[in-house]
């Protein structure tokens, strides 16, 4: 059986067929099961791991109204034209804190997609770790996907990174998603669930409470 993930109503992540669950950036593995529930409330004392605070918390899992439209801009250089979905970005900030010359924050456009060579823009396309971004040369899109094994990155204070084939059951993708490489919120509290939108940044996201 491949790996996937279920999001169950107003509840966890039930993840079956992974046995790769790590600390993102670190050496530090979690302990796995054939099929183990991932807190995604944010009020688990003992995560990554769910253990029915969910419930007291009255946790809703549906997305928010307000949240950020689905759509995808392209922004139009002379060699490369760049994609960007705001309604699925997770404000990891890794394009605009590595290649500011073309993500400009505060600036408009925002993105200048002559500002650096083409094999710069490729690499932060590659590490965008939502999918919000892409890209195109000669008007054919250059989908960059993620051949390693499967598996979830839990990144400090922030959502779950998944990589590789993991199977995300019954969720739709925002426009020019990739579905082997997106995050998950885990704060609780972002509009797009089960997407992260950035929002464990403005609340401070404590992984730590409870425990």
């Amino acid at each position: 059986m491949g790996a996937k993930i279920t999001c169950a109503d107003n509840g966890p992540l039930i993840v079956e067929g992974l046995d790769n669950l790590t600390r993102l950036g670190t050496d530090k593995t979690y302990d796995t099961k054939e099929r183990m529930a991932l807190c995604r409330c944010g009020k688990s004392g003992n995560k990554p791991y769910c253990d029915g605070s969910h419930v007291a918390a009255g946790f809703n899992s549906a997305k928010q109204d307000d949240r950020t439209p689905d759509r995808r801009k392209d922004y139009v250089g002379g060699k490369v034209t760049i994609h960007d979905n705001r309604g699925i970005c997770a404000h990891s900030a890794i394009c605009t804190d590595r290649l500011a010359s073309v993500f400009r924050y505060g600036q408009e456009p925002w993105i200048d997609p002559d500002g650096a060579s083409v094999g710069e823009i490729e690499a932060i396309v590659r590490a965008c770790p939502s999918g919000a971004l892409s890209y195109s040369i000669d008007g054919v899109e250059q989908r960059v996907e993620d051949n390693g094994e499967p598996r979830i990155l839990v990144a400090p204070k922030g959502p779950y990174a998944v990589k590789g084939a993991v199977e995300l059951v019954g969720q739709d993708f925002g426009t020019g998603a990739y579905k082997d490489c997106y995050d998950l919120c885990r704060c609780g509290q972002s509009k797009n669930k089960p997407f992260c939108d950035g929002t464990h940044w403005n609340v401070e996201f404590d992984e730590d409470a409870g425990q």
